[in-house]
């Protein structure tokens, strides 16, 4: 495709320079992606980086398309393994191939790419815009200052940078159709996972560059200070003084931050684009209800943030141990080795957190917050990802956390502390009878449950009085964060000191884990999960009943034609088998924090008896917990939790005209409109007649009464509903209903009767007119009426003994 042969096309003036440019744009949409990528590969390895130059953002725009949504590129989020263009694509954008290749061959020409701030998260756009400089080395000496101001500011990265912001970036812009898969099986979770082992090597150091220019090793942008490394970012600055991004920090060359400057931007950019959008002053904003949350992260976001939780950890732990315990090594320890100590720390923590309390507090309280909540506890259980394999024979009950693991606990502290409170509140609020939310409350609370996790919170309190009285607890309650049962020493006290202080600041109200407060929360979580249990068994009674009473006739039966049936409980994949798991998950879940809170069987005991009490007493039937207002039924709090947990429900009856109800499933559509049209025209003709009949007080009354009318029923109706009482005692006239021919039990029991009497030799009119007979005699013998059958038995006798 390509007319030129490199060589000519080298020689070229500087406007003919573009022709490498204008051939791709023009083949991109006219060629299969498999051709294209081919393409490509020949133009990156035979073209120079001045030729490349003009091609790479336009190129890297066509893949994960462009910033403000309207080009979708590749769409690697709908691009699955099941694909034909998977391996293509996989291939081409791998940590070392092609695509990687033209981003290194560019580096080392030192070319710079813009990228507007109005792109950037909205805490640094911001910072940025007030005039101060971010925290993030990412953003030092990468501003550009346009005559217009600082509302045009824009970003200048090097090739590496702007690569992986744009990769970073295309997860966070809206999806543009339907997936066809799991995110976990697209091409950009798989592409996300390759480089992250890659620049972030659990063994090893980070693979040289594969391409190698005339100069030597591709060098990195403007690195950071040796003398100053890793200060101040990722951790909350209390200091007044804050940098101008008119005075950004000059940074002199560190030959050893060359191995890793990579894996620095890599994760810098990851963290930046994917949790930094909301900082510490805004997130207590967002407890204002009046105030619009300025970012939704979706599922796939959150299990993005999970895969690069759990491979930091990995690469965290892969930290060989006398470099991570003996600080007089960290002189001698490898830039790599030293990165591996901080990154966690440094880099993440703070962002993670204020990301998860905002998720805990914004996200729907439905099944999708499974993604958050494990994203969460693969962060407090590093130990999950020291790479060492467990023994499958021990007992998952009996496995504890290493001793070694106290030190990331006291300084993750709040991750463990504040975050299982905001569970809590969402528990509570919850319907518990669904399996997976059940699921999501046994999985805390086995986490929690784990032996010598609670040791590793011990840390006294007072310290943090003796500067600051008025915050956390008071010194009445002295002893620890999260118990008073074990004392800790003076490093345990400075990293919880410097965690609260930087996560939360100096005015954070702390609330005891174990103290009384939270207790109590805990006694009303377990309350529910009890009633929530026994809601569970009442659908698994019915749904067994249902089952047992099924029938080849069920489909004509009329038993769910009940217009006020309502099913409480849980979605419908919480019955059979989920039913029975939501039983396994809840009961489980009350065995662990019992464990946790040292319950005793005497207390828990207790509160199921009183638990008990109250459904025998018909809590259950009862309405939802209400108050009465100007405009009818209040729901108040504890109504709401009722509802949600299915333990009680408005009794929701249809009392409107009988014969304008909606047409039932187990109804003929067409017969109930032609019965109603049928219907209406004889009680207009013949109203005043039925009335007559209806006023009569002798059998013939009574008899006319229970089929022309049922005006008494329903008025009683009425009287019993809690809401509409203005609807009260307006009796119907009599009035002929034939609605109940349309049926298709009635119209299949009226075929067999004909076929029955047709055997039997019997003509048209005369199995019509014993069809009337015997529904008359049929339908008098089982009528509720005591008054009607006495004068019905009466008037036999009186026939019988004459």
């Amino acid at each position: 495709s390509n007319a030129a042969s490199p060589a000519a096309r080298t020689a070229m003036a500087a406007p003919a320079m573009q022709q490498p440019s204008a051939n791709l744009k023009a083949d991109w949409t006219n060629k299969p992606l498999l051709q294209r990528c081919q393409e490509l590969v020949k133009v990156i390895d035979d073209y120079p980086a001045k030729e490349l130059h003009p091609v790479f953002p336009w190129l890297v725009e066509s893949i994960f398309g462009s910033l403000d949504g309207v080009i979708v590129g590749w769409n690697l989020r709908f691009l699955h393994t099941r694909m034909n263009e998977y391996n293509t694509v996989m291939d081409f954008l791998d940590p070392s191939g092609p695509m990687m290749k033209l981003v290194y061959k560019l580096q080392a020409e030192d070319y710079k790419y813009e990228i507007p701030i109005s792109y950037l998260p909205s805490p640094v756009k911001a910072s940025i815009q007030e005039g101060v400089l971010p925290d993030c080395p990412l953003f030092h000496n990468k501003l550009q200052f346009p005559m217009s101001g600082l509302l045009t500011l824009s970003m200048s990265l090097n090739p590496f940078e702007y690569y992986m912001f744009n990769f970073a970036f295309s997860l966070i812009v809206p999806k543009v159709g339907l997936s066809h898969g799991s995110c976990s099986d697209s091409a950009y979770f798989v592409l996300v996972d390759a480089y992250l082992k890659h620049f972030l090597p659990t063994e090893g150091n980070v693979p040289p560059s594969p391409f190698s220019d005339p100069r030597g090793s591709v060098a990195p942008p403007a690195p950071r200070s040796p003398s100053v490394p890793y200060v101040g970012y990722g951790v909350h600055s209390t200091s007044l003084l804050k940098r101008h991004i008119s005075h950004q920090p000059s940074v002199n060359a560190d030959p050893a931050a060359q191995e890793i400057w990579r894996s620095e931007t890599l994760l810098q950019v990851f963290v930046e684009m994917w949790l930094h959008h909301y900082s510490l002053e805004m997130y207590q904003k967002l407890q204002s209800p009046q105030v619009k949350e300025p970012f939704n992260p979706t599922e796939e976001h959150v299990l993005v943030v999970r895969l690069l939780v759990k491979h930091l950890h990995a690469f965290s732990n892969s930290l060989k141990q006398e470099q991570a315990t003996s600080p007089s090594t960290h002189s001698h320890a490898s830039p790599l080795e030293e990165f591996k100590r901080v990154v966690i720390q440094r880099f993440v923590q703070q962002k993670l957190y204020v990301f998860l309390q905002h998720c805990f507090g914004h996200w729907p309280l439905d099944a999708s917050f499974r993604a958050v909540l494990e994203t969460w506890l693969s962060y407090i259980q590093p130990w999950r990802y020291t790479g060492e394999k467990s023994n499958p024979q021990t007992d998952v009950q009996n496995r504890t956390v290493p001793d070694k693991w106290a030190s990331f606990v006291q300084e993750n502290l709040l991750m463990y502390t504040k975050l299982f409170q905001g569970f809590l509140s969402r528990a509570m609020r919850t319907d518990l009878v669904n399996a997976k939310n059940a699921l999501m409350v046994f999985r805390v609370a086995k986490v929690f449950a784990q032996p010598n996790l609670e040791s590793a919170f011990s840390l006294p309190e007072h310290v943090l009085h003796h500067r600051q009285p008025r915050v956390f607890l008071t010194p009445a309650h002295s002893g620890s964060f999260l118990s008073s049962r074990q004392p800790a020493g003076t490093d345990a006290v400075f990293k919880v000191k410097s965690h609260v202080y930087g996560l939360e600041g100096q005015d954070c109200q702390y609330k005891q884990m174990f103290g009384t407060e939270l207790r109590a929360v805990v006694l009303k979580l377990i309350q529910i999960i009890a009633q929530a249990r026994q809601t569970a068994k009442r659908i698994s009674d019915h749904s067994a009943e249902a089952a047992a009473n099924n029938s080849f006739l069920s489909w004509f039966s009329v038993s769910s034609s009940d217009p006020s049936y309502t099913f409480s409980g849980g979605e419908a994949d919480d019955m059979g088998e989920c039913v029975k798991k939501t039983h396994e998950f809840l009961d489980k879940a009350l065995d662990y924090l019992c464990q946790i809170f040292r319950l005793n069987s005497g207390q828990l005991s207790q509160l199921m008896a009183n638990l008990a009490c109250t459904e025998d007493d018909g809590g259950s039937k009862q309405l939802p917990d209400c108050i009465q207002s100007e405009n009818g039924l209040v729901l108040t709090d504890l109504g709401r939790m009722q509802i949600i947990n299915g333990l009680r429900r408005f009794a929701i009856e249809y009392q409107g005209d009988p014969e304008l109800q909606p047409i039932r499933s187990y109804e003929n559509a067409l017969l109930v409109r032609l019965l109603f049209k049928l219907s209406t025209f004889i009680n207009d003709l013949m109203g005043d007649h039925m009335e007559a009949l209806c006023s009569r007080q002798d059998l013939l009354g009574r008899v006319s009464r229970h089929y022309l009318t049922r005006s008494s029923a329903i008025v009683e109706q009425r009287r019993r509903s809690p809401v509409t009482r203005q609807a009260r005692g307006h009796p119907q006239r009599a009035r002929l209903s034939l609605r109940g021919l349309a049926s298709y039990r009635t119209l299949l029991l009226l075929l067999l009767l004909y076929l029955f009497f047709a055997l039997l030799s019997f003509g048209l009119l005369s199995s019509t007119a014993l069809i009337l007979v015997i529904g008359l005699v049929y339908e008098l013998l089982l009528t509720p009426n005591p008054q009607l059958k006495q004068t019905i038995q009466t008037k036999c006798y009186q026939r019988f003994a004459l």
